[in-house]
Order: structure tokens, then sequence, then C-alpha cells
């Protein structure tokens, strides 16, 4: 109507009177005999506004309705989620915070390596998500709207519809994309927008879930170490069989849905692939399934892991002891630098350790008993001149390095500005019906 076709004021207003009044019973009927979802709520609308049925759809097409709308429901979902995932990184800096200075034996390959501390082991996590937030928020800031394109992206009905002015055809295009709160429309499409910005929106979801399936799977190692646990309710049943366990449940249940979000991007990576042409029906029901999905399981997954990060058990004791279990072989170089600057001979300590931490070895291994590798150092004569260093030489908190540094470090100037766009939405926590 601003651009000048013949369309009246009281059609635009019953259009307007009528968007909420939506006979659904009258549109599944409609589409049982149309065979066609689009026109069956087109007939159904044009029924509630009689005067404005002439101009409804007009020069527009089944994707004109079905790919603008995709595109705002997608830019919509990630604006749910952002927030979430916000929520998990600060309740997850909180608790990297308060643990940034405990020392906790380091894995690599899930064997014992050198000490970090729990604080910075769960940078690691936060950084993933760090990586993620932005991602997602590129994603969602990359969405253009498909516009006004016709049937087979040419724009060629409603350059008719405008007597062949094409200055008027780019403006219609604009003012629609802009109502619809986007700043760009896609400048050439097919009948479709291209089904690539489907991949581009799974591929940092299944990249989410990816981090997520990490993160819980750290977290149900731990708990089988008994160095942390997820949150355990008072009542709660770990085993129908064993009363004694407390299985991580809810970081199980992380796992098992991330591994499902992490497939869905299969289903567009395959669609996109196989659009003959301008286009081909063989993506509609798939996408009905896959983007719905991915972005339900994401919610989901995210809503779960902000219950367990605001839950976390620590259990310092048995972190000590793990680490007292492995720590003396660490300190073996310690000790022989000690040694040397005692006046000792390198090559004769490093012989004399090298005997007694294998001796040490096989009563841990052979014997199953602890490892009394610094008693044997501290009953060998040899030693006498490091033996009042022994207790220093196995402070863990001197085998960290900058870990505890790192960690404040980090949350200051990467994680806590990343977190500033979400600061009105950090409050409220989770509580799962389970």
């Amino acid at each position: 109507q601003s651009l000048g076709l013949p369309i009246t004021e009281e059609q635009i207003q019953e259009m307007k009177a009528n968007l909420d009044n939506i006979d659904f019973k009258m549109a599944a009927e409609e589409e049982k005999k149309l065979r066609h979802d689009v026109m069956a709520h087109v007939h159904t609308f044009a029924h509630c506004c009689p005067k404005a049925a002439a101009i409804i759809h007009l020069g527009a097409t089944s994707c004109y309705v079905g790919d603008n709308t995709d595109l705002i429901v997608l830019r919509d979902g990630f604006n749910l989620l952002l927030p979430k995932l916000a929520r998990v990184i600060s309740r997850l800096s909180d608790f990297a915070e308060k643990y940034a200075d405990l020392p906790t034996l380091g894995f690599t390959h899930y064997q014992p390596a050198q000490l970090t501390t729990v604080g910075k082991r769960c940078c690691l996590w936060i950084q993933d998500l760090c990586m993620d937030l932005q991602n997602l928020e590129r994603a969602r800031d990359d969405l253009r709207f498909r516009g006004v394109k016709g049937t087979t992206g040419t724009q060629a009905s409603f350059l008719q519809l405008f007597e062949g002015d094409h200055s008027k055809v780019e403006e219609l295009d604009r003012l629609v994309t802009a109502k619809a709160g986007f700043k760009r429309s896609y400048m050439v499409t097919g009948q479709t927008y291209s089904r690539k910005v489907d991949i581009e929106v799974l591929s940092v979801l299944a990249s989410l879930g990816a981090s997520i399936h990490k993160i819980c799977t750290d977290i149900r190692l731990l708990a089988n170490l008994k160095e942390i646990e997820e949150p355990f309710e008072k009542d709660q049943i770990g085993s129908s069989a064993m009363p004694y366990k407390r299985n991580p449940m809810r970081s199980e249940r992380c796992c098992s849905l991330a591994r499902h979000l992490m497939t869905l991007v299969l289903d567009p990576l395959q669609t996109a692939s196989v659009q003959w042409f301008e286009r081909t029906l063989d993506d509609s029901a798939n996408r009905r399934v896959c983007l719905a999905e991915a972005f339900l399981t994401a919610d989901i997954i995210l809503s779960t892991l902000q219950n367990i990060s605001e839950g976390l058990v620590v259990y310092p004791k048995v972190i000590e002891r793990r680490i007292r279990q492995e720590l003396p072989f660490m300190a073996t170089e310690n000790i022989i630098m000690a040694m040397v600057k005692a006046g000792g001979n390198r090559q004769d300590c490093h012989e004399k350790i090298r005997v007694l931490s294998q001796q040490a070895a096989a009563v841990v291994k052979q014997e199953g008993g602890d490892n009394d590798f610094i008693a044997r150092v501290r009953a060998d004569p040899y030693f006498s001149p490091i033996h009042k260093q022994l207790e220093s030489l196995l402070d863990p908190s001197s085998f960290t390095g900058r870990a505890p540094q790192q960690v404040a470090k980090f949350l200051k100037e990467e994680v806590r500005p990343a977190l500033i766009p979400y600061q009105s939405k950090m409050g409220g926590k989770i509580e799962l019906a389970l």
C-alpha cells in the first residue's frame, strides 16, 4: 500500500484484527483437502477476512511465508539459548574462582601427569563454552532475511505488480526485511534461502553439544575418582539394586542428549547437497524435525548443565590423598636438584632414586600398598642432607605453576567481558524435575 498498490486501509485493518483469530480445525480440514499447509492457512485467513481475501498472499509464495518465518524463529531461538549459555559460563566461573588454588592431579591419556588446580581445569571447560558463545552470536548475527523474492528468487511477480518499477521491488524487499527485525536480506535466493544457512546454524549447536559432552564426561570421570560430584538429592536413589551408588545421572543425560545434538548437523549437510536447482521439496519434512530438535536439545542440556554447575561438590581430602599417591614420583627431579645443591653427585643421586622408586612402585602395583617412596628416602642416609627439605619439596602448590594466576587473568580479561551483554539475565537457579 505504501508503495502505491490499490490496497485499502480497511483491508489492512481487517487482517490486523484477525491475526490471532485462527480456526485450527478449519485449517486442518483445508490442508487435508488441499494437501498444502500454507494454502490451507491462506484460505482459513481469507475466511476470517472476506474484504482482504483478494489480496492475501499477493505475489507471494509458500517459501516467502515458511522460510522467512524459519529465519525469524532461528534468530529468536539463538536469543533464547545465549543467556542460558552465559549463565552456565557464569556459574562455572564462580566455581573456577573458588577453587583456583586447590591443587589436583592432572591427567594426560587418563594417566597421572603434572599437577594442575581444580579451578584451572574448570577454565578449560569455560574456554570451550566461551567459544560456543561467540559462535552462537556470530551465527545469529550472520542470519539474513529471505525477504521478498518470488517463486524462483527472481522477484518476477513483484516486478509485474509494480509494472516494471525495479526500485519499488527493491524498496519492498528492504521494508519487509526491516519490519521483520533484520538488517539485511539475502541478495540472491532460489525459491528458498540457501540450505547452507541451516548447516551454519546446526554446526554451532553441534559444536556446543561437543563442549558439553566433554565437560560432563570429565565430571563423570571425576565422580568415579570421588573427587568431584554433581548435585545429589537427599532422597535420591542411585541404583535400584545397589543402594550405595551415586550415579552422575545428570551428566550422563547431558552426554546422551549432546550426542543426539551432534548428529543432527548431518541432516542439513545432506539436505543442502541435494537441493536441485532452485528448490526441491525433500528438504521440508527433514528441516521441520532437525531444526526444532537441535534448539530444543541445546536448550535442555544447557538447563541441565546449569543445574549441575550450581551444585558441584568438591572433596579436597580425596584429591589430596590422590596427590600424595603420585606426587613422590613427580618430585624426584626436585630431590635431585636439592641434593646437587647440597653437594651430591647428580648421576649417583639419579641411580639411588631410580632404585628406590622402582621398589616403591612394586609395593603399589604388586602388593596394593601406598606409595612409600618418600619414607624410603627418609630412611636412606644418603639423602640426609635434604631430609629437612622434603616437606617443602613435596608442597603440592609448588607443582601447579601459574595455574592460579592463569585462572584470575582468564576470568578477568576474557570471560567476564563476554558476559556483560547478559548481565541482567544472570539470576535464577535451575531446579530440575527429574
